[in-house]
């Protein structure tokens, strides 16, 4: 059966022109049986005139099918006027809720909730019972609301008594604090649906119908005083004795999540290329859910969302959330970068230049950025330093919610954040959510007369209030004109036409026949207040399983993993439906199979000839020779990875950490020779404490390192003494930058000490804090060691001696490099060669053998774990 689209300028609906024989179509305008004809009926029970009849329909969805289906049956003419009870009580006049009034809107109602849990004594509380008392009262608001306001008190006695049901003992104190507070809220509330009670809200009607759809609305119940057999009640769907024989439902066991998505994609495309459509796609998981819109978007497929998704995982929320978390005083470096990524280009042109120089100067705390002489040093890193603390400035101190709400606004302004909110459908619906516009008089009004208006509260507050509201908050993206598939929860399935539905996430955790009823309520309490039941929950889900079971074609998947891999069953509704042998039929696969040629990944050989080899450091000649492909990605190239600023302080911060410390403690005491050991100690812990400071890190996150250091400075400082007496050498420098020409290749890196000895020779060392083993592997073959014969090649001198400080707890031991000038000769030959080939063209091949590919950051590059050798095998 296709269905063909077609546009009602006043609701944005689609219409479907579906045949008489379509089974929600004939639930409509059967004869007798159909609602239209139950509608007709009640109407003449009463005497009442199709145009002085008033119809409230359980949603907005359902406005202009019944008005169609209305002339479908009864031509032109009078027809009643449909409406929702929402709609009807704002065409009924203006309501403006009062200070304690539930608004029934989270953005509001959570402020209201704190200062009526300060009210009540508990304050210290309000944080953790805030969003159970909204919950609990927008519970409670309906049954208020369905009761005359002359009426409210006798349903407050009644709900304080129902309210406190089996709430005894002290470990349900907070419970019964928040249902207490709840009911005498919702008690003190006025509500739009009061209008309805009064005579103006009849005049001029003859009959008011109210539809029941999948669950009872309990304004029914109030409206009847007013309107005495005026009223009618009316189910939408009515039970049959003779019930159409509905097609097989499709059956569709998937493995996984992505599995899923992927199948449900497939069969809507599948319906769509067959003029199926438009289709009904129903999940309560809503990653799924956007996982498969996902798949559809990029296939070009019109799709109307009326479920949408929470305001918080939204581009424009998470910009919003990134400004308020880099404003706060302790704010990190890195959550100021991830703010800036969501600033205009114009705020953060220089973002990317900032990044690079605090990742480089490790400067993880902001409040140190702008004293950073790096930072000052460069003139467009500085301007947007000092940019991003006039944002700041403003989110300190203790304001109202609207003096809040103006500042936020001047930040996004002054960032350029703004104008892009405003140009961004989700950013329009934040900003009306938050209240963020200006010039509104409700607004206005809610600012300055609210219980909470005068309240001051902090950032952490505010931003708590905004991440609240945000993820209380949905959006919807605008609907297409032809919409091919409709999201739509299950319960607003009843009584619409689709021409196939798409039943995902029927699996034993997603879809349970019997959910369990939400807030702090018992099933004794909801039983006394008037609140749905588990009992009235699983039949009002049976309900709306049924309607979804009863369209032409109806498409059920379910995964049988979930993402830890653990088993899962299919729904019990499901169930039901694999019992009934004739009732279902196994779903087949929509995705179509493609053969794809192979071509096996081979370990790539780049030619470096186009990027000069003009200058090297050790490190990246160690590059070279352990792996000719790295040196091309990380050198040749520079991609050079980034370092994190949270990571944890390890091993190599404190080796630059104690290079630091000696080059400051050996400068220090070149200036006072032949000092005694309480004078080097007192030297030495003044330069640890000096290169902590330089550091800037955390408070404790040094605690590892500074409990050892004792250790480490007094073997040191030993060794020092027995060092100076052995070889009577002097210090000469520390940390200094050599460059040396060989050629046309310049070599260059910095020593960490060079020592005079007596005979006017030099000795090289280089401070090492890994292993000792590993050390002495370094000086087992001077022909292997690149790194001494490197640093031996960076001096001018053809006669010279060096050694490495292993420095440790345990001791310091000084392991010196054994025919140090044949090593370096042999490494300057062999580097010049090697920059000679690699000028010359040479392939620079991917290795990918020894532990070198461990911890290569070029791993990714390379791919070497896709690679398919001659044989066939992965190395």
């Amino acid at each position: 059966m296709t269905g063909i689209a077609k546009i009602d300028a006043s609701s944005g609906l689609a219409a479907f022109a579906y045949p008489d024989d379509h089974p929600v179509i004939a639930r409509w305008i059967r004869p007798e049986a159909g609602f239209i004809h139950r509608l007709q009926q009640a109407m003449q029970a009463r005497g009442a005139h199709p145009a002085r009849t008033l119809v409230l329909l359980p949603f907005a969805q359902l406005r202009p099918l019944a008005a169609r289906m209305w002339t479908r049956v009864f031509g032109d003419g009078f027809a009643p006027r449909f409406e929702t009870t929402m709609n009807w009580c704002q065409s009924a006049g203006a309501f403006h809720a009062g200070p304690i009034d539930i608004r029934l809107d989270a953005t509001w109602d959570l402020l209201t909730a704190h200062k009526l849990l300060e009210q009540a004594g508990l304050g210290e509380q309000k944080a953790s019972l805030a969003g159970l008392l909204v919950q609990t009262a927008h519970q409670l608001a309906p049954l208020a609301a369905a009761s005359a306001p002359a009426d409210r008190p006798q349903w407050a006695a009644q709900a304080r008594s129902a309210a406190l049901q089996g709430m005894t003992g002290t470990a349900l104190q907070w419970e019964v604090a928040v249902a207490r507070v709840a009911v005498e809220w919702a008690a003190l509330s006025a509500y739009a649906s009061d209008l309805l009670f009064t005579p103006d809200a009849c005049a001029g009607m003859e009959c008011l119908v109210m539809v029941q759809g999948i669950a009872d609305d309990p304004l029914a119940k109030g409206l009847a005083q007013a309107w005495g057999d005026g009223l009618a009640l009316l189910p939408l769907d009515m039970p049959e004795a003779e019930e159409p024989a509905a097609a097989k439902p499709h059956l569709h066991a998937c493995l996984d999540a992505e599995d899923e998505a992927q199948r449900c994609a497939a069969q809507a495309l599948a319906h769509i290329a067959d003029g199926r459509f438009p289709l009904a796609l129903v999940s309560s998981d809503r990653v799924l859910t956007r996982r498969v819109r996902a798949l559809l978007d990029g296939a070009g497929v019109a799709i109307r969302d009326e479920t949408g998704w929470k305001l918080s995982t939204s581009h424009a929320g998470a910009g919003v959330m990134g400004l308020l978390q880099a404003s706060v005083w302790s704010a990190t470096s890195d959550q100021v970068l991830s703010w800036l990524k969501h600033t205009p280009d114009s705020f953060a042109a220089a973002g990317n230049a900032l990044e690079v120089l605090l990742r480089k100067e490790q400067i993880r705390d902001w409040r140190q950025v702008a004293a950073s002489l790096a930072v000052q040093k460069k003139v467009v890193v500085a301007a947007l330093v000092q940019a991003v603390e006039n944002c700041r400035a403003g989110f300190k101190g203790l304001h109202t919610l609207g003096q809040w709400l103006g500042r936020l606004r001047a930040a996004l302004q002054a960032c350029g954040m703004w104008e892009s909110l405003l140009a961004d459908e989700a950013g329009r619906t934040l900003v009306e959510t938050l209240g963020l516009q200006a010039g509104s008089a409700e607004l206005e009004a809610l600012l300055s007369e609210s219980l909470w208006s005068q309240g001051r509260m902090d950032l952490s507050e505010f931003t708590r209030w905004v991440s609240d509201t945000l993820e209380a908050s949905s959006f919807k993206p605008a609907f297409p004109e032809n919409e091919q598939v409709v999201i739509l929860p299950m319960s607003q399935m009843l009584g619409r036409p689709f021409a196939a539905v798409l039943l995902a996430g029927c699996d034993e955790v997603r879809l349970l026949p019997s959910p369990e009823p939400a807030g702090l309520w018992s099933e004794a309490q909801r039983t006394a207040l008037g609140l749905p039941g588990r009992s009235a929950l699983q039949a009002q889900t049976a309900m709306a399983w049924r309607a979804a079971l009863r369209l032409p074609v109806c498409e059920v998947f379910w995964r049988q993993s979930d993402e830890g891999g653990e088993s899962l069953l299919p729904s019990p509704l499901v169930q039901q439906l694999q019992a009934e042998s004739v009732g279902s039929a196994a779903g087949a696969d929509a995705r179509m199979l493609r053969s794809v040629a192979l071509e096996p990944t081979r370990p790539p050989q780049p030619n470096g000839a186009l990027l000069p080899v003009t200058s090297l450091t050790q490190g990246a000649y160690d590059d070279l020779r352990h792996c000719p492909y790295r040196f091309f990605a990380l050198r040749q190239l520079g991609l050079q990875p980034l370092d994190e600023l949270e990571s944890e302080v390890d091993k190599r911060d404190f080796g630059v950490w104690l290079h630091a410390v000696l080059d400051h403690f050996h400068a220090a005491l070149a200036g006072q020779p032949n000092t005694a050991l309480p004078v080097r100690l007192q030297l030495l812990d003044a330069s640890a404490l000096e290169a902590t400071r330089n550091m800037a890190l955390p408070e404790g996150e040094f605690l590892p390192f500074a409990a050892a250091w004792p250790a480490v400075r007094d073997g040191y400082l030993k060794w020092l003494a027995e060092h100076e007496s052995e070889t009577r050498a002097v210090f000469q420098s520390g940390e200094a930058e050599q460059r040396q020409a060989l050629g046309t290749l310049t070599i260059k890196g910095r020593v960490d000490r060079m020592d005079r000895l007596p005979d006017g020779g030099v000795m090289v060392l280089d401070y090492k804090t890994e292993s000792l083993d590993k050390t002495r592997t370094r000086t087992k073959d001077p022909l292997e060691d690149t790194q001494m014969a490197f640093y031996a090649a960076l001096l001018p001198h053809d006669t010279l001696r060096g050694a490495y400080v292993n420095i440790s707890e345990k001791q310091t031991t000084l392991l010196e490099q054994t025919d140090l000038v044949d090593a370096r000769d042999a490494l300057i030959e062999g580097m010049l060669d090697d920059v000679q080939r690699v000028t010359a063209g040479a392939p620079l091949p991917a290795l990918g053998q020894g532990t070198v590919c461990d911890y290569c950051q070029a791993r990714g590059l390379c791919r070497r774990d896709f690679w398919t050798t001659a044989e066939g095998s992965t190395p």
